[in-house]
């Protein structure tokens, strides 16, 4: 039953993307910044409302009061990455629109990566490091300052329930060189939506947005750090089933 609900969520992505993408390239010519992005966002709700419907996947959510609330208030959302879902899902969730950070590769992909091309989003070369996060400033400074956040992953790509991944701290350092909070999210996507699975289970994905952390006189490994302590508790706490228990040091038999 899981597979056969997958195939049809599956096939009701693949026939809503391509109209939509057509629409995206063709709305692009006269409408470009926010209302094109509100526009993406209708078909990211036809995907979560698919996940709902056809293969069971809820979505339960806390700690929206710690969002900023001030209209041209600007922030760094660093959210925990396990699966497709959270990427469909965090524009649908937020008062702001977003900005990803994401390799250029992903423009190339027929119809959705097309229309995300069209979007004011972050793509950059991974491959020139220096370079990459010189425009993720650069830009990042210019969509904070119209009230755009910027969303990011700092393991860097899905990892798999119950493991940590290498937090980077390209997201604490941009917050540092913009003077705006970051704040951490904590994401159970993948009880239901498995890393690299076509296969999804019913179920609850856990949305935990935590309080906003000043980006003000810290610095970048540190911040990250905090960062990091928060995201992995929250993770052990929403979802304590994935992480197995240290175990304990053998007792001495010394007498």
């Amino acid at each position: 039953m899981d597979f056969l609900r997958s195939l049809i969520h599956a096939l009701w992505m693949l026939v809503t993307v391509v109209p939509w993408g057509i629409i995206m390239c063709v709305n692009s010519l006269w409408k470009r910044g926010i209302p094109l992005y509100w526009m993406a966002v209708t078909w990211l709700n036809w995907a979560i409302g698919g996940a709902r419907v056809l293969l069971g996947i809820r979505t339960r959510v806390t700690g929206m009061e710690n969002l900023p609330t001030d209209k041209l208030a600007g922030c760094i959302l660093l959210v925990k990455h396990q699966s497709t879902y959270e990427t469909f899902l965090m524009p649908t969730l937020m008062p702001h629109p977003l900005a990803f950070v994401f390799k250029k590769e992903l423009i190339y992909v027929p119809f959705f990566g097309w229309a995300m091309a069209r979007l004011d989003m972050i793509h950059i070369d991974r491959s020139q490091r220096t370079q990459a996060f010189n425009k993720v400033v650069v830009q990042g400074r210019k969509l904070l300052a119209q009230g755009i956040w910027i969303i990011m992953f700092p393991e860097g790509t899905r990892i798999p329930r119950g493991q940590k991944g290498h937090y980077k701290s390209g997201g604490t350092r941009l917050a540092c060189e913009t003077g705006v909070p970051v704040v951490p999210i904590a994401v159970t996507s993948a009880k239901v939506w498995p890393r690299k699975a076509f296969i999804k289970r019913p179920g609850v994905v856990d949305v935990s947005i935590g309080p906003a952390i000043s980006s003000v006189g810290r610095k970048p490994d540190e911040l990250m750090r905090e960062v990091e302590a928060w995201i992995e508790a929250e993770m052990h706490r929403l979802d304590p089933d994935a992480y197995v228990p240290e175990a304990a040091p053998a007792a001495s038999t010394t007498a």
